[in-house]
C-alpha cells in the first residue's frame, strides 16, 4: 500500500494525524530519541551544522540540541508538522531553524552541512535516489549521513516492536508494522540506490529497528 502511494508523492502527515504523530512521540519515544541523540552526537562537535531530514514533531533535533553547540536545521514537507516543530522547540527552549522543503529539492546550498540524519523517513520518499543525491549535494566535504529506517526482510516481531514503541498495542500494533515494513526497503535494494550515487563510503548497520545507514562525502 505504502508502495503504491508513494509512486505519485512523497508520503506526509497532516492535519490531526500530525498532531495525533506529535502525542505519541511525546509520550512514546522521548525516551529513545534522548539514546539516539547521544549516539548521533559522538558524530558531531561544536559549531557543527546539522540537517534532520522529516524530523516528525522535532523531539530528536530538540535532544540533540541539548547536547552541544550545534546549529540545526530541520525539514520536513509537511506544514503542520514544521509548526509543531516550532511549537516544541520554543517550549524545550531551544534554537533550532524548522521549514518545510521536500528532499529531492532541497532550499539549502550545497555543502552546507557536517551531519545529516533521517529516522523511520526514507521509505516515506517518492524519489530515493534524488534524495541521496541531495544529501550528497548538501553535505559538507567529508561530512557524513546517517540513515536509520525498517528493512523490508525485518521480522513480524521486530517490526510489531517498532510500533509498539509508538504507543500501539495488540493488533493495532501488528497491523501498523505490517505496514511499515511493506513501504521498507531491504539491504540489496539501499546498495542499488547509493550504487546510483556519488557516496563511495557507506556502511549499512543492522539495527533493532532494521537499518543504520552511514554514509561519507
Amino acid at each position: 500500500m505504502m508502495r503504491f502511494f508513494r509512486r505519485f508523492k512523497d508520503l506526509e502527515i497532516q492535519g490531526e494525524k500530525a498532531n495525533y504523530y506529535d502525542k505519541i512521540s511525546r509520550e512514546h519515544r522521548i525516551g529513545e530519541m534522548k539514546a539516539q541523540a547521544k549516539e548521533i552526537s559522538k558524530n558531531i562537535k561544536d559549531g557543527d551544522t546539522v540537517l534532520e531530514i522529516a524530523p516528525g514533531a522535532g523531539y530528536l533535533s530538540i535532544e540533540l540540541s541539548k547536547l552541544g553547540k550545534y546549529k540545526i536545521t530541520g525539514m520536513d514537507i509537511s506544514k503542520d508538522l514544521v509548526e509543531i516543530c516550532k511549537r516544541n522547540a520554543i517550549e524545550a527552549g531551544v534554537q533550532i531553524d524548522f521549514q518545510q522543503g521536500n528532499v529531492s529539492n532541497m532550499p539549502f546550498q550545497s555543502n552546507e552541512f557536517n551531519l545529516i540524519i533521517s529516522v523511520l523517513a526514507f521509505k516515506n520518499f517518492k524519489e530515493p535516489i534524488k534524495a541521496l543525491e541531495e544529501i550528497h549535494r548538501v553535505l559538507k566535504p567529508g561530512g557524513k549521513a546517517l540513515i536509520m529506517d525498517l528493512n523490508r526482510k525485518a521480522s513480524m516481531k521486530a517490526t510489531k516492536k517498532v510500533a509498539e514503541s509508538m504507543g500501539l498495542k495488540g493488533t493495532t500494533a501488528f497491523i501498523a508494522g505490517a505496514i511499515q515494513r511493506s513501504g521498507a526497503y531491504n539491504r540489496n535494494e539501499f546498495k542499488s540506490f547509493i550504487s546510483q550515487t556519488e557516496f563511495k563510503d557507506y556502511e549499512i548497520r543492522d539495527c533493532d529497528m532494521g537499518f543504520s545507514i552511514y554514509l561519507k562525502k
